[in-house]
């Protein structure tokens, strides 16, 4: 039989289209995962994200796949974990500060002064008290807790020289107004201010607010040094995140499943973590060289200030009490 140039070409196709089926059909019939994130592409959180998501489906062979969803596309945190109490949302990485604004106990760990560095906090994240905190997350919202993400300590920027935690007092201050950072920068004598985070850098501009307060990440991704004109290196606050998974989703996923997300998870976030750590020294150097006043806080006299939170917060956390016991070892 003679071969013509069509009866080659469909052939060829046929044999290409059968070599590839099996591929199709794994795309097909994977398992896509949703998972919702408040930051946006290219933040360290998002980074990890990513990374479980490509190992996921590298490990499975397509079987799994996660899809992120970054800059709370799926809604503001409170909307995604709404989601995932209702099965809509499959995974979440929610902020503790949002956590912690519904539970307690999870906002024990933004309370100032817990440890005094980005190293100290990495290691209090990975203790068995803070993971002690996730236990309340399934009766209290519905989510298993798969892990923490951090950020370095929080800093403050001002819009005018300041030489200490002092010079707070008075300013309109904008920071993550969930109860536990309101009620710490109340008793420094500022007045909290709820700005959206892409309108922070205008609204210091124009003089809107006199200061704001955020990781070092953030800062300079922002350039909020552009805007202020010292800033404070308090040591005192952070701001974890948790890779959560929606309970109800989660008891449809089968055991062997469940232990692959979870492990690639928690490796994924200690890299992250650690890169924290190891970045944050190039950071302060990126910021000091733009001649920014950067003063760091005395913190010999924080006992009194320490006090008056935990007068405020341990009757509510009592694991307040054993975090600040185990930061005292680190």
């Amino acid at each position: 039989m003679s071969i013509t140039r069509r009866t080659f070409t469909m052939t060829s196709l046929g044999a290409a289209m059968a070599a590839s089926a099996p591929s199709i059909l794994r795309a097909q019939s994977a398992k896509i995962y949703r998972l919702g994130i408040t930051t946006p592409p290219g933040h360290p959180w998002n980074v990890a994200a990513e990374a479980v998501g490509k190992r996921l489906s590298e490990e499975t062979n397509g079987r799994l796949a996660i899809q992120v969803f970054p800059s709370n596309q799926l809604g503001n945190e409170g909307a995604m974990l709404q989601q995932m109490q209702s099965g809509a949302l499959d995974l979440g990485w929610i902020m503790t500060a949002e956590l912690g604004s519904r539970i307690p106990q999870v906002a024990a760990v933004n309370a100032p002064w817990l440890v005094t560095s980005t190293e100290k906090v990495a290691k209090l994240v990975r203790h068995p008290v803070a993971a002690k905190l996730l236990d309340v997350l399934p009766a209290q919202t519905g989510t298993i807790g798969l892990g923490y993400g951090i950020t370095t300590l929080r800093v403050v920027f001002t819009g005018k020289e300041t030489a200490g935690i002092d010079d707070i007092k008075g300013m309109k201050l904008r920071i993550n107004t969930t109860p536990a950072y309101r009620d710490f920068y109340q008793l420094l004598g500022a007045a909290p201010t709820p700005i959206p985070t892409p309108q922070v850098f205008d609204a210091m501009s124009n003089g809107q607010v006199d200061g704001l307060e955020a990781d070092l990440d953030l800062s300079w991704n922002q350039r909020y040094d552009k805007v202020a004109k010292t800033m404070l290196r308090m040591n005192a606050i952070f701001m974890p995140c948790v890779a959560l998974a929606s309970g109800r989703v989660w008891k449809g996923v089968p055991d062997a499943d469940r232990e692959i997300i979870t492990r690639l998870t928690r490796e994924e976030l200690d890299k992250q973590i650690d890169a924290t750590v190891a970045k944050e020294a190039m950071l302060l150097k990126n910021f000091k060289d733009t001649g920014i006043k950067i003063v760091e806080v005395d913190l010999q006299n924080t006992a009194e200030l320490i006090a008056a939170y935990d007068k405020i917060w341990l009757p509510k956390a009592p694991i307040l009490q054993e975090l600040r016991e185990v930061g005292a070892t680190l």
